[in-house]
């Protein structure tokens, strides 16, 4: 990778490259109550990777990316111990040697764990930047590839996947959850062209539209087809003509999570907690 910035596009390659290695971890609601935080809170489980920690992204993303040759010399990072168990696990899928330099202050089981995933485990002073400062030293010594914890942009976009991840989930306007590819001829350059703005809409206020649509219209509409008639529903459109058309471009929608939205319109957090139940 030549540059030093990460882009979106970075972000997107990252997470086909490692998804035979990282899983797509679950989100859920918190039984938190909203009034606690402020908001409606929900947790992304990255804890049940299979090395028990998100640094298994980066981790895959830098691994699946070496050369042959950078893979045959072998590899070695400085960690706590989450960095370098996802490198000893990752290195171990690809058959790929490796060297973890670890402070004195890592806890033994994350040491055993480490070398039950077939890494050489070296132990250097009493702070991380010790540990790092040796692993600097063996890399030049021995010829290995440094996979650094966090200064490196393919962990970077590794670890963003958890974010694309997050901008899929649980939204009842799953048909705008897709991308439009990352090799794009056409398309992306006409919106860059003709569209004029963007407006976000929220989950609830996408509810409340599919819900309009029902009592005043009959209409049954998916959440994506209904984005327009809840930005106008909600006064998201600062500035709109004398006549305005909406594209109502959908009606394939699970009915149950329509008699839903349309039962509890005017309880917005039931409304939302239902519809997401509904979609799992």
């Amino acid at each position: 990778m030549p540059r030093s910035d990460v882009t979106m596009r970075d972000i997107y390659v990252a997470r086909e490259r490692i998804s035979p290695m990282a899983r797509r971890t679950p989100l859920i609601r918190s039984r938190l109550p909203t009034e606690r935080v402020g908001a409606s809170l929900y947790l992304k489980l990255e804890s049940l990777q299979e090395t028990g920690s998100f640094k298994i992204r980066g981790a895959a993303n830098k691994l699946l990316s070496l050369t042959a040759d950078e893979k045959g010399r072998g590899v070695i990072t400085f960690s706590t111990g989450n960095h370098g168990l996802a490198v000893s696990y990752g290195a171990g899928q690809l058959g790929i040697s490796t060297v973890v330099c670890i402070s004195e202050r890592v806890p033994s089981y994350r040491v055993d764990a480490m070398k039950g995933l077939g890494a050489e485990v070296v132990v250097c002073g009493e702070s991380q930047d010790e540990a790092m400062e040796h692993a600097f030293r063996m890399q030049e010594e021995r010829g290995l590839t440094i996979i650094n914890a966090f200064e490196d942009p393919f962990i970077i976009a590794g670890q963003g996947t958890i974010g694309l991840e997050l901008l899929e989930e649980d939204t009842i306007a799953d048909a705008l959850a897709g991308g439009i590819s990352l090799d794009n001829r056409y398309t992306f350059g006409m919106v860059q062209e003709y569209v004029d703005d963007t407006i976000l809409v929220s989950e609830e206020e996408i509810a409340g539209a599919m819900a309009f649509a029902l009592e005043k219209h009959h209409l049954v509409v998916e959440g994506a087809g209904a984005v327009g008639i809840a930005a106008l529903l909600y006064g998201r459109v600062k500035e709109i003509g004398r006549n305005v058309v909406v594209v109502i471009s959908g009606s394939n929608v699970d009915l149950p999570l329509v008699l839903k939205i349309a039962q509890n319109q005017g309880d917005e957090g039931q409304l939302l907690e239902d519809a997401f139940a509904l979609r799992r």
